[in-house]
């Protein structure tokens, strides 16, 4: 897989503009946390439990950045056979900048890598025009659904298949690499170049 920087990944402290990377620390998770807090519980009235469903742990998270300002975040959940693309959110004050489009095709384009072409949503019904320009449409039989006092639909996008998609008969090294990292060696593609020894604590070979 090559080494171009992929949507997802394209933060780097210091870097200007707007930029997105894939939360993988508790203190990037405390970031996502608190955006979606600014913005569903301040704004919108959301109560605690139901902006905080019990899916954030089992879940990819994306932040964006304007410069190194966290500014907006993403939630992709995996299933079988599509990808749920939700939980977008954006500051007030970046609001006027891409941050919202750079966060969902990153989305999209992260969930293609790993091989999924359905990606599902529940958009609120004033936003379905915004989530149209990605290619996404309310489909025949789309339910209608309320929840948090919002009225929302079914939406859903086929995507292209990834060129690139990891699967079985890639370098298995990718497979291990950090979510969102597949385009760059990581700390065990270091280990492959070691000789195999089979430590233990004892010294005595695992058998």
């Amino acid at each position: 897989m090559p080494e171009a920087t992929p949507p997802y990944d394209s933060h780097r402290p210091g870097l200007a503009g707007v930029s997105v990377a894939v939360a993988r620390s508790f203190e990037d998770l405390a970031r996502v946390i608190s955006l979606r807090a600014a913005v569903y519980m301040a704004e919108q009235a959301c109560p605690y439990e139901e902006e905080f469903d019990g899916n954030d742990l089992s879940a990819t998270h994306l932040i964006g950045y304007v410069g190194d300002e966290p500014a907006g975040c993403l939630r992709i959940r995996f299933f079988a056979d599509f990808a749920k693309i939700e939980r977008l959110a954006v500051r007030a004050e970046y609001r006027n900048t891409r941050m919202a489009f750079a966060l969902v095709r990153a989305g999209i384009e992260l969930a293609r890598v790993k091989g999924y072409r359905r990606l599902y949503g529940h958009a609120q019904k004033r936003l379905v025009g915004f989530w149209s320009r990605f290619g996404f449409r309310v489909f025949e039989g789309a339910q209608e659904l309320v929840f948090s006092d919002f009225d929302y639909v079914e939406m859903l996008m086929e995507a292209e298949p990834h060129p690139e998609a990891i699967g079985i008969g890639i370098d298995p090294y990718v497979i291990i690499r950090p979510e969102g990292r597949w385009h760059k060696a990581g700390a065990l593609d270091r280990s492959r170049g070691r000789a195999v020894t089979r430590p233990s604590v004892d010294g005595q070979a695992a058998r």
